[in-house]
């Protein structure tokens, strides 16, 4: 039976907002800052180095949007059957989407480690780029394994009041990337200096250890475990909510996951200046939308909560102080990073052209504006329509401005009009900004609003 719907209290909504967003944000930062190390650190080796990675990465770039679509799934169903304490299902859905994430893992790490080069002619042309992303692809294989562990644990854990745990674990993971970076690019203290084989190898050191503690409190916990009998015997119901829900939002990731790789594409193509500054420009912008971004991630677990108690007016209501608090922030972010244009491109100096960094100047400029859109679609896309189980709205929204108006228009102006490649980066990330009405429009019809466990019995077969 579900409780009555509370009034609306400011004290406690912004101390959970604090709680749960904060270290999502935190852990975002992390996340970026590891990104930046290698990419710095590699900078200074040379530039072909700093370019190799950034294209090289977007393998991880697409393993990560799969990953992201079944955390996506995780959370919607987890927050709400949270919400209304079913433990029993967490646990399942836990179960189900480890095993979904492992052998989706070991089919990027088999081509990672196989045929690196088919996958780094995609990217570039440049046969040194190529040689240096197939040398960092067939050690950073491994680390894809150990993602396939940790990325549905710390989903998890995000979304059963466990938020800190996930964001103690990838500081851990951060440490220890920063440190083996640092020993194995450059050869310190005794250790071999591998470039960025050895980017790749700290990469591996860090997310195996990230995984070990994952599974520690999987296997450990008291509030939801992760129990074998899930693992190797689906829950028919589960399942069946569960890859319900995954295909739009696996659509949505791959309409939206593969554009963003047609563009680096692009731009792969477009000269080694531009590769450098968008490397740099990517983890800048990245790094300043954090804070936004994680207050849209953590709307999904907020409104999801809110959702499964069947509080419908107060989730409505939790969207409208969540999008106010996303945009402040943006603007704050924003504000910083417009200060910080002049210094960050005097510090690219020690890897960058004079070229680059002129591209990078005018990128973050464009950053400045773009960090708005993101802090939107965050509150919009990733936090209330994923919370109510919209995942097909995302799907619609990109195919139509991506593939139908963005790319074609963008490969255009790069290949054919031929216009200069910082007008087509800009124009390429474009594509967050123009469908900001389409997102508030359906945002007012409240379709996202409901809660997805009214109507799933889940047995409770297997509960101790």
């Amino acid at each position: 039976m579900n409780e009555p719907e509370p009034k609306f209290e400011a004290k406690p909504f912004y101390k959970n907002v604090v709680k749960v967003a904060l270290p999502i944000a935190l852990q975002g930062v992390l996340t970026q800052v590891v990104e930046a190390s290698d990419s710095l650190m590699l900078g200074v080796l040379s530039q072909d180095a700093l370019s190799a990675i950034s294209l090289a990465t977007q393998v991880h770039f697409v393993l990560n949007m799969i990953f992201i679509s079944i955390n996506v799934v995780i959370s919607t169903m987890a927050a709400q059957y949270f919400g209304k304490r079913d433990i029993v299902s967490v646990e399942k859905i836990f179960g189900f989407a480890l095993k979904l994430s492992m052998i989706t893992s070991f089919i990027f790490a088999a081509a990672s480690f196989f045929i690196p080069h088919v996958l780094m002619t995609f990217f570039t042309n440049d046969p040194n780029l190529q040689e240096l992303g197939v040398s960092y692809l067939r050690i950073a294989a491994f680390s894809y394994l150990m993602l396939g562990i940790s990325h549905p644990c710390l989903s998890i854990f995000r979304n059963t009041s466990r938020v800190t745990t996930s964001s103690v674990f990838s500081s851990v993971a951060v440490v220890l990337n920063l440190i083996f970076n640092a020993l194995l690019i450059y050869g310190l203290l005794g250790f071999p200096g591998l470039g960025i084989r050895g980017a790749a190898l700290a990469t591996v050191i860090s997310r195996s250890v990230e995984a070990i503690l994952c599974l520690i409190v999987a296997f450990g916990s008291k509030v939801i475990r992760f129990r074998f009998r899930f693992f190797f015997r689906d829950d028919r119901l589960i399942r069946t909510q569960f890859l319900k829900l995954l295909p739009g939002i696996l659509g949505n990731m791959a309409v939206w996951g593969v554009g963003q790789t047609v563009f680096s594409a692009i731009i792969g193509h477009l000269g080694s200046d531009l590769i450098a500054a968008n490397s740099l420009a990517s983890i800048i912008r990245r790094l300043a939308a954090c804070f936004s971004a994680g207050i849209g991630n953590g709307s999904a677990v907020i409104v999801g909560h809110a959702l499964g108690k069947d509080h419908l007016d107060l989730a409505k209501l939790y969207s409208k102080k969540l999008m106010i608090l996303s945009v402040s922030v943006a603007a704050v972010s924003s504000a910083i990073l417009f200060l910080l244009i002049g210094p960050i491109v005097r510090i690219s100096a020690v890897s960058l052209s004079p070229a680059s960094q002129e591209n990078l100047r005018w990128m973050l400029y464009f950053c400045c504006i773009y960090i708005f859109s993101k802090a939107v679609n965050g509150v919009f896309v990733h936090g209330c329509f994923y919370a109510g189980g919209d995942m097909k709205f995302g799907l619609i929204c990109d195919a139509i401005n991506l593939w139908g108006f963005i790319i074609p228009v963008g490969l255009l102006l790069a290949f054919v009009f031929h216009v200069p490649g910082l007008i087509v980066y800009c124009f390429l990330n474009m594509d967050e900004i123009v469908k900001i009405p389409a997102e508030i429009i359906h945002y007012r019809k409240y379709g996202w609003v409901r809660n997805i466990t009214i109507k799933q019995h889940v047995s409770a077969e297997g509960e101790e």
